[in-house]
This record gives structure tokens, sequence and C-alpha cells, in this order.
């Protein structure tokens, strides 16, 4: 059984990031919600803080920390912003991870210690119009050209993708075709790395989303663009298999933010519940609000012991894909719970956007969508049990 008492280290990081959650990034995040503007100064200063640098080795400029430590900034930081929280998960789990876990030497000097320091974005260029969940529906292209690749395709809903930090998108593309051992002919996907001031790239005009209205999220188009063919990121052909391994890891990452965004609506809740007066009592002295929150909090509690678990798998070497997908799964509908039961306390109040609580109504929903729906992870845990 796994040991989930905090080290001193983990706990002077939940310390120091969640008092930066609530004293810089809590105060902005209303307006930045209310303006879709990116917070240019937060994620500043979170990389002064070392924060897009905690699972990388300090060769690579990082903070030579783990997994683990990356899920607890990203949790405290969820408790107030998913959308901070989105930006600093998708740069490290999808923008840096893909370079450091199957990057050449080369390309882990060239841009690990750039993305460490938060001083330049990544995203992860594999959603497609028709390949969101079957990413095997890949139609962006590849092909060799004198010594580059040269890329045509498109993107749909990659985060990080158009800021004015942003360098650099890993896109898959098919590359070749190959004869499986049914007699089908399947895709053969590769990843490669494209600099976004390439000739061709362009990231198109932002979305207008439900919610996560301070993250930076874009379609993508790409019209013959051409890299060194040395920009291959891993062995040719094995993208796929690659950002498997990354969305695996990336889902902890995501559970341990929807966690955050669950503990967030019980601390709210909470904190209301003892302010808010009806009928000559505070509403919290109610057995009917006391047990909703309760019920909040075992939402919360149990999200967090599945994402440690995971991570501690992850850690250990071990087979963690299944339990990824559960913490992704009861972490991601712990927080549309609680954001919904949260809303119902706050009554009318929790129908205003400068609540917190009407944020997280609105930004949850895509925890049970992104980086995998709901579905897809009860596919994966269904085939793990050999069904």
């Amino acid at each position: 059984m796994p040991d989930f008492e905090l080290s001193e280290e983990h706990r002077d990081l939940v310390a120091a990031v969640r008092e930066f959650a609530d004293e810089v990034i809590a105060p902005v995040s209303a307006r930045h919600d209310e303006e879709h503007s990116f917070p240019y100064k937060v994620v500043a200063q979170m990389g002064e803080m070392g924060l897009f640098g905690l699972p990388f080795p300090e060769e690579y400029g990082g903070m030579g920390g783990d997994a683990f430590a990356l899920g607890l900034a990203l949790e405290e930081i969820g408790r107030v912003d998913q959308s901070v929280a989105i930006t600093l998960e998708a740069a490290v789990s999808l923008g840096a991870m893909p370079v450091y876990r199957f990057g050449t030497e080369e390309q882990k000097q060239q841009w690990l210690p750039l993305l460490a320091s938060g001083e330049a974005l990544a995203g992860f260029g594999l959603t497609e119009s028709e390949a969101g969940s079957d990413a095997g529906g890949t139609r962006t292209t590849a092909r060799r050209e004198d010594g580059h690749w040269v890329i045509n395709g498109s993107k749909e809903f990659i985060t990080n993708s158009g800021t004015d930090i942003t360098r650099l998108v890993t896109v898959t593309a098919v590359t070749g075709t190959r004869e499986a051992s049914d007699g089908s002919v399947r895709k053969e996907i590769s990843t490669i790395l494209v600099p976004t001031d390439t000739p061709g790239f362009r990231a198109e005009p932002a979305y207008n989303k439900v919610g996560w209205n301070a993250s930076d999220t874009h379609p993508l188009s790409l019209t013959d663009v051409r890299v060194p063919e040395e920009n291959l990121l891993g062995t040719e052909g094995r993208g796929y298999a690659n950002f498997l391994h990354i969305l695996d890891e990336g889902r902890i990452a995501i559970a341990a933010l929807a966690t955050g965004a669950a503990q967030g609506c019980v601390d709210e809740a909470v904190r209301y519940a003892k302010e808010r007066q009806a009928f000559g009592a505070a509403i919290g002295s109610y057995q009917g609000i006391q047990f909703k929150i309760a019920r909040m909090a075992a939402r919360a509690h149990t999200a967090r012991l599945a994402w440690y678990d995971a991570a501690a798998r992850l850690l250990a070497g071990r087979p963690f894909k299944a339990q990824a997908a559960m913490a992704k799964l009861i972490a991601g509908e712990a927080a549309m719970d609680n954001a919904r039961d949260a809303t119902q306390v706050f009554g009318g109040y929790g129908f205003i956007n400068e609540f917190r609580v009407a944020r997280h109504y609105r930004d949850s929903k895509i925890l049970e969508v992104g980086e995998g729906t709901t579905e897809v992870q009860l596919m994966l845990i269904a085939r793990d049990l050999g069904l």
C-alpha cells in the first residue's frame, strides 16, 4: 500500500504554491476570465518559481522534481483558477514532456531549458476535426523532401498554441503506411517538432469557449510547413504509441487539476455556508446543506487518493494506464459534480460569473472531455479488466 504522507519538501511546495495561488492568481482570475485574456504576468511569475520545470532534471534547466510534485502544484492552482492550471499542465505534460521522453540529446538541450523556464510555451498538436478520441484518424501528412519534412494539415483545440511566448508545437502526422497482420493497411504516425515561426504554420483565431477563458486555445493550419528531418521526435512511425504514453501521464496531471477544482468548490461552499444567513441561522447549520457539502468533501478526497495512487505507480515504474484512467474519470466527475452542488449552495450568487464557483461550473465540464473523454477512460478501464 503506497504511503501518501507528504514529505517535508512536498509540504513546502504545496504551501508555496497555495500562497501564490491565493495571493497572486485568485485576485486577477475574474478579470482575465471576463476579458478572455491570457495572464502573462502570472505565467512569468510561475516561471520564476520554477513551476514549469518541476518534473525535469536540473541539467535541462528543471527543478529535479517529478510527476507527483507537478500534480501537487496543479491541484493547488486548480483550486482557484483552472485556466492558469491548464496552462501549466499543458505546457509541461503535453508541451515539454514529449521532448524529454522521446527527444534526442540535442533536442533536449535546445528546447527543455527554454520551456522549463516558462519563458516559452509549447503545444501538442494531436487533435483534428475527425481525429479526437479516434486519434488514429489523423489526416495531417508529412513527406520527406530534400532533407526536410513537408507538413500539410490542420489541428483543433490546441492549448498554448497561439500566445506571444509560444515557440514550439509537436505535430502528429501520417508519414507512411504499413500492412497489418490481418492484411489491412494502417497509417504510420510520427511526431515532428515545428517551431511556430516556421513559414506556413498559422494559429487561427482563438475559440470562444464556455470556460477556461484565460487559457489559450486555437485551431492550427499547416501549409507546406518545412522543417529539417532531424526535427522528427522519437522513432519514425512510433508517434501513435508515443503520444498514447504522453496522454497516460497527462491524465494523472489532469486528475490532479480536477481534484483541485473539486476541493476549491468544497472550500468555497464551506465558507459561504458559515456566512450566509437564512431563516435566522447560517445555512451551514441545516442538515440539507451539511450533507451536500459532506458529499462534496468525500468526492474531492476520493479523487485525491486516485491521482496519488496513479502517480505513485508511475514513479515506481509499475503499470499505471488503468489507474491514470480511473483517476481522470473520478476527478473529472468530482469536479463537475462539486461545481454543480457548490453553485446550488450559493443560490443566485452561484450564477454570477465573478464568483469562483460559477467559473468552476463553466470550467469543469471540459474535465470530462479533454485529454480523453469519460467514455474513453471507461473503455481503457474495461480493456484492462480483459473485457
